[in-house]
């Protein structure tokens, strides 16, 4: 099996977990605390089990902030996007078949105030984008980059899930809402996501770039 091929498997398997727990734990009711938790420690998991195979992305809009940055080709970056969101609705199929719900991605902004929802997740994505740029693409975290970006995914949720449900993965968007035939959100969510993951990379990779002060 070739390398690429590796590391589509490893990122639709990755996303593909991050997706289904974070969803069912949403869906459990038990609280953004819980949600955070559950979604933090997939990036943890996902980073230890297979950053060495793909970079552990599980993100399009991640993917799509290297890409700008320059730190991926544009065809293995279009590659882990089509997983990605393969696994995302394979992963809230199997949520909805199992427990009945797919753990969508809202909030008290989402219905009557989406764009500054949307905005909110442009937030919170960059945020997302930066960590991954400076904890593992330029190393600075070392081995502690997959805890790093796992706490700060966490955090994330922590300060967003009861508002948007702090999605910041277009992925974890479209599968539940896909599966849970609710798409009304979906395009305002991905401009902010997408954004918000763009801007942070453009930010990273040529404005503070890898530099040690």
């Amino acid at each position: 099996m070739n390398t690429i091929t590796r590391a589509l498997i490893a990122e639709f398997i990755g996303t593909f977990t991050l997706v289904f727990i974070g969803g069912i734990a949403v869906a459990s009711g038990q609280g953004v605390l819980v949600a955070a938790l559950a979604h933090g420690f997939c990036i943890i998991y996902a980073a230890y089990s297979y950053g060495h195979l793909s970079g552990a992305h599980l993100n399009p809009a991640v993917t799509l902030g290297l890409l700008v940055g320059g730190k991926i080709a544009p065809v293995r970056a279009g590659l882990y996007i089509i997983a990605q969101f393969a696994a995302g609705i394979v992963a809230a199929l199997a949520a909805q078949a199992l427990v009945g719900s797919t753990g969508q991605t809202t909030g008290s902004l989402t219905a009557g105030s989406v764009w500054t929802a949307a905005a909110f997740e442009a937030i919170l994505t960059f945020t997302l984008v930066s960590v991954v740029y400076q904890a593992a693409t330029f190393g600075k975290a070392g081995s502690f980059a997959g805890l790093g970006i796992g706490l700060t995914l966490a955090a994330c949720i922590l300060a967003g899930g009861t508002y948007t449900g702090a999605s910041l993965n277009p992925a974890r968007t479209l599968g539940p809402a896909l599966v849970g035939g609710d798409l009304s959100y979906v395009v305002p969510y991905f401009i902010g996501i997408f954004g918000g993951g763009v801007l942070g990379g453009l930010v990273q990779a040529y404005i503070i770039g890898d530099k040690t002060a």
